[in-house]
């Protein structure tokens, strides 16, 4: 594969190849840590501007909504119109809302200013791993950085619930304002260091209008949808009728590609079986783990009555990911393959949903803590590697697309898990005592290693295809040529 960036070459991992790498990784790490320190700073926010429930869960939706109804959007955006361009423009567009959110005095100024932010993320997200798969070959380097790249977005997840809680300690408003610093120091970097490509003629392409327009509205509806299923007791009617108008816009978009001469979406790409169960697994996988992680945060807080600053630190167990995954994990792919490793961090985290399944009301966090450390093992196992398998094969001039892809798939993923968890956890409740309560998180924890048990069987249905391809050919070969 051609290398797109003017960098040294990235086989030697040069001055400004680990570079790009610390700038793009200091971009998703501000992605994670963004989401992160909100979701620890809700409560605080509503208590000063007097939010209502569904405002204040608006200001949750509004940021899934924007990234996920514009994902592939952006990724085929970073193909069409330059990966530097993209990242950076939309980089600028995340430091300024988030900046905007940090001066609101209302609830609307709070839903704009997320909904922006999460469609300058959907941009500047695949725009940055493209960059990275572009400027590095297919193989050890690439897969060392995007594991990289995976391990520092968790371990901006889990260090800004730690953040996150400190900072509310002092203003909510500094959740808001410490990415605008960070962004600006990223800005600044990336200025510097990222390059467009050297001796390369970008050839002018016609943007596919109707193409854009009906994906974009079919991703809202889907992701609206979705987010509506957290809220059952509100009526189905305007949730069913948004999952029909996603799909009837769906349906519209692939009659468009298909018929466009020049396709946002080259619908091919989905005939790759790697691809396709890497975006599976990875939306079952996120539904998981998000899912998990929203029902500890309540089972503490809410019916243990531990602090928001506490509940954080429950958590950070789970961010040893941060360190195995640039550590431990590349030694592993190059031993026993992305499949095996994605395969074996998919049954941890089952194993972990499943020991956290007895909790009580009386639970010690002794007894809590071998589901959070086996939990971040699991996914400093099979996060990077989906990232790897979900790019590797595809053609330079789509990685965005591919990037795109993967990232729908996470964000469409945590949306569905956090919906459905709430969901049971809701229906469960019972008559609202204690007890009733933890039978309602019981039950609801069903939900995350159901999520797993699928994605590994799904990783595992690609590993005896290619198996069973494998022992074909071998046969093939045994066979003396006539």
């Amino acid at each position: 594969m051609s290398n797109s960036q003017t960098l040294p070459r990235a086989d030697r991992m040069g001055g400004r190849a680990w570079g790009v790498l610390v700038v793009l990784c200091g971009a998703i790490f501000l992605e994670g840590i963004d989401v992160a320190m909100l979701n620890v700073a809700l409560p605080s926010i509503r208590a000063e501007l007097g939010l209502s429930t569904a405002t204040l869960s608006g200001v949750v939706s509004a940021y899934v909504l924007g990234y996920g109804g514009f994902m592939l959007l952006g990724g085929r955006a970073a193909d069409m119109y330059g990966r530097r361009r993209m990242f950076i423009a939309w980089l600028v567009v995340f430091l300024v809302f988030s900046g905007l959110g940090g001066f609101a005095t209302e609830g609307w100024m709070l839903l704009l200013a997320r909904f922006v932010t999460g469609v300058a993320a959907a941009f500047m997200t695949p725009a940055g791993l493209s960059i990275i798969t572009t400027s590095f070959e297919e193989g050890p380097k690439r897969n060392k950085a995007l594991l990289f790249y995976a391990g520092t977005g968790a371990g901006g997840f889990s260090l800004g619930l730690v953040i996150g809680g400190l900072l509310t300690r002092i203003d909510w408003r500094w959740v808001f304002f410490t990415p605008v610093i960070l962004s600006a120091v990223i800005l600044l970097a990336a200025l510097w260091l990222i390059k467009e490509p050297a001796g390369e003629e970008r050839v002018p392409r016609r943007l596919d209008l109707p193409g854009a327009l009906t994906v974009t509205v079919a991703m809202l509806l889907i992701a609206y949808a979705v987010v509506r299923l957290e809220h059952p007791g509100q009526g189905w009617g305007w949730t069913l009728a948004s999952f029909a108008g996603g799909v009837a816009a769906l349906t519209a978009f692939v009659v468009v590609e298909r018929r466009s001469p020049a396709p946002l979406v080259r619908l091919g790409i989905l005939k790759s079986g790697p691809l396709v169960r890497a975006n599976v697994s990875a939306l079952l996988f996120a539904g998981s783990f998000f899912g998990f992680q929203f029902l500890v945060t309540l089972y503490l807080q809410e019916l243990r009555g531990w602090s928001t600053l506490e509940t954080s630190l429950a958590l950070l167990a789970v961010g040893i990911d941060a360190i195995l995954a640039p550590t431990l994990t590349p030694r592993l792919v190059a031993r026993f393959g992305n499949t095996r490793l994605i395969f074996g961090g998919l049954v941890l985290a089952a194993v972990a949903y499943a020991l956290f399944l007895p909790l009580d009301l009386d639970w010690t966090y002794a007894a809590m803590f071998p589901s959070m450390i086996i939990l971040g093992l699991g996914f400093a196992l099979a996060y990077g590697p989906l990232t790897i398998v979900a790019t590797d094969g595809i053609a330079e001039d789509e990685q965005g697309l591919a990037g795109g892809l993967l990232y729908t798939a996470f964000q469409f993923g945590a949306a569905l898990g956090l919906s459905a968890v709430t969901a049971v956890n809701v229906a469960a409740l019972g008559d609202g005592s204690r007890e009733a309560a933890l039978g309602g998180f019981r039950a609801a924890l069903v939900v995350p290693l159901v999520m797993a048990v699928l994605a590994a069987i799904v990783i595992a249905s690609g590993r005896q295809r290619v198996s069973a391809k494998e022992a074909r050919l071998a046969s093939e070969e045994a066979i003396p040529a006539s």
